[in-house]
């Protein structure tokens, strides 16, 4: 799969994802990313004009939190049901 650069505030967080949020996890990530940089991109789908998260909201929320404009994603296809 191709990495892209997404900046994040085209990514969308449902409502029920942002309820998950731990902040002692994006605080623990936060110090690893700052460290050894991003080691697995997250994954994002497509929809409506934007990019809604699929996997690694925390690391995520740690980037925003060390100020990233931009981060590293995967954009996979929605699962069908």
């Amino acid at each position: 799969m191709k990495i892209h650069n997404i900046p994040v505030d085209e990514i969308y967080v449902p409502a029920p994802r942002r309820k998950t949020l731990e902040a002692a996890k994006v605080e623990e990530l936060s110090e690893d990313i700052l460290e050894n940089g991003l080691q697995r991109p997250i994954q994002v789908r497509t929809g409506k004009d934007r990019y809604v998260i699929v996997e690694g909201y925390h690391r995520l929320q740690a980037c925003i939190a060390l100020g990233e404009e931009a981060i590293d994603c995967y954009i996979v296809q929605a699962k069908k049901f």
